[in-house]
């Protein structure tokens, strides 16, 4: 009698134990008291547009408020906490990771993670220029984060400040794995900011239809000059606009100067006190991205070139000299 493969019969256990694991009744919905968690909230902007001057005065403020807040910048910039800090550097995990390695010795919490007036942050960082993925840097801290304990530690909001320029799997890590609940978006009456909060949008319901939970939960209109076109962006989507930060001088030159603006006693703490709230009850929403003609049809003809007719180009462009017709662009080789 032969004998049945040894292979054969692991696959035939492997198929078997697949369908007992299919056969399990999932774990019934939780109906009890539903208990604090912590909110995990992804900002996501254009380089430039006020992340971290929105995030640094939004954590000062949430913080006053009582509630124990972490800020971690995800930008290999590395400036997200520059603003809280005074303008000094804070270390960063990827930086002190290597260097505690090369050491011979485990990176503690103490060596990451700083704090301020109850504000607690710690920055992500990068590659050197040009030796290295940012995107990859970010994956990397954050699988040294959980190293640290952080799915146990206790605090009421961990807002992570995104660079939404760039859309590699790095950078996109929150909205991909569910790691946060809700997504926040920043931007300003400028066709580029709001091409970027599209692009987030449009990556929060990608995953939304591969079965994710994330959404956003709004957009910070920063530096409005009161023309409209994040307004209108934010209805077209359908996000609400959580707040809105004129372009004023006052706020230009304290921010410059690394002020924080978001206290209670200055003349931008309601502002901020209102943001802090809007952000607590903000809901999570399934956006409808704009279409790039739609994102275009926000501003005027002129300002974005929109009447602008795309004329093909011929060979004789190309080569500049005598037209030379071919039939095909195929490379077609001699046969031997």
């Amino acid at each position: 009698m032969n004998s049945i493969p040894v292979t054969q019969v692991q696959s035939a256990q492997f198929m078997e134990q697949l369908r007992a694991e299919a056969a399990l009744e999932p774990a019934p919905v939780h109906t009890g008291e539903v208990k604090k968690e912590t909110q995990i909230i992804a900002i996501y902007g254009k380089g430039g547009i006020g992340k971290s001057f929105t995030l640094a005065n939004l954590s000062y403020m949430m913080a006053q408020q009582g509630k124990k807040v972490l800020l971690i910048g995800c930008d290999p910039k590395s400036d997200t906490t520059s603003l809280l800090f005074g303008g000094r550097a804070c270390p960063t995990i990827i930086e002190t990771s290597s260097k505690k390695k090369l050491a011979g010795e485990a990176v503690q919490i103490g060596d990451v993670c700083f704090k301020r007036d109850g504000v607690y942050a710690m920055e992500l960082g990068g590659p050197e220029v040009g030796r290295g993925c940012g995107g990859r840097g970010i994956i990397h801290g954050f699988e040294l984060l959980e190293k640290l304990g952080f799915h146990e530690w206790g605090f009421d909001y961990v807002l992570l400040d995104f660079l939404g320029d760039v859309v590699c799997g790095g950078f996109g890590l929150p909205i991909a794995r569910d790691m946060c609940q809700k997504v926040i978006v920043v931007a300003s009456n400028d066709l580029q900011s709001l091409y970027v909060a599209n692009n987030v949008c449009s990556a929060v319901e990608y995953f939304r239809k591969l079965g994710g939970n994330v959404g956003v939960a709004g957009m910070v209109i920063n530096r409005d000059d009161g023309t409209g076109e994040a307004m209108n962006f934010a209805e077209a989507v359908g996000i609400p606009v959580l707040s809105v930060i004129p372009a004023d001088d006052d706020i230009r030159r304290k921010s410059a100067s690394y002020e924080i603006i978001g206290r209670p006693e200055s003349v931008w703490g309601p502002m901020f006190a209102q943001l802090a709230e809007n952000v607590g009850n903000s809901t999570p929403m399934r956006p409808k991205p704009m279409t790039q003609d739609e994102l275009l049809g926000l501003f005027s003809a002129s300002a974005v070139g929109r009447d602008v007719v795309l004329e093909p180009a011929t060979q004789f462009d190309m080569c500049g000299k005598t037209e030379n017709t071919k039939p095909t662009l195929e490379v077609v080789y001699d046969e031997v």
